[in-house]
């Protein structure tokens, strides 16, 4: 059974619905908590990295250990997957910029990606990202225009979060109470299984390429 590592940033922060996606794929995820100070080795293998309510510019004293991580691992060529602070802290170490923004972005937003698609997705954040120099962008909204972009064929970063489930919601508003902007009440269950689908297609997609294109060199 092929095996994929999935970087943690927060306990409230878990894979979510890319746990549902791999067990349906035969693929065990292997989970780290980075704020723990887990991460696996430095090496090629892909690698997923989830967000977290921390600065990807700053943050905790783990987070340098990660950005040091990260770094050798594009070294390697590894491919990676990157969501919300994951997808900030791969543009940072592919050249790129992190600022903040005049106002948050939070709850179900429209997301137009550059094929014409549109889809309702979660977001939580208050940083945007200024992309790397060779970085294509796949997708934007109204308030962040870097909502999706791509490093070749395996580098992947989502300023919006698909991995988020009703689940995943619950235990977010459980964990941050009045703090969390998240939907409460009755979830929208069209609407995540929308973003399920097309998270099981993109996913499809990098794993697929991750496991057969030659890796690019950082």
């Amino acid at each position: 059974m092929p095996t994929l590592n999935l970087i943690q940033h927060h306990p409230a922060e878990g894979p979510g619905a890319i746990a549902e996606w791999a067990q349906s794929r035969g693929i065990t995820l292997n989970v780290f908590r980075a704020d723990l100070g887990q991460l696996p080795p430095v090496r090629s293998a892909p690698v997923i990295l989830l967000g977290g309510p921390y600065e990807s510019n700053a943050g905790p004293t783990w987070l340098e250990a990660e950005r040091q991580w990260l770094a050798g691992s594009l070294d390697q060529g590894a491919a990676v997957f990157a969501i919300c602070l994951g997808a900030q802290l791969l543009a940072l170490s592919l050249g790129g910029n992190v600022r903040r923004m005049a106002h948050p972005e939070t709850g179900w937003t429209t997301v137009t990606f550059a094929d014409g698609q549109v889809l309702e997705v979660l977001e939580w954040h208050e940083d945007a990202i200024d992309l790397p120099a060779e970085a294509q962008l796949l997708a934007s909204s109204d308030v962040c225009e870097q909502q999706m972009y791509r490093v070749g064929a395996t580098r992947v970063g989502l300023q919006f979060h698909p991995e988020w489930n009703a689940e995943s919601v619950a235990i977010l508003n459980g964990h941050f109470a009045e703090e969390s902007p998240l939907p409460r009440g009755p979830q929208d269950s069209a609407g995540y299984a929308a973003v399920f689908g097309w998270l099981q297609t993109t996913l499809d997609q990098w794993w697929a390429a991750s496991s057969t294109a030659p890796m690019p060199v950082r």
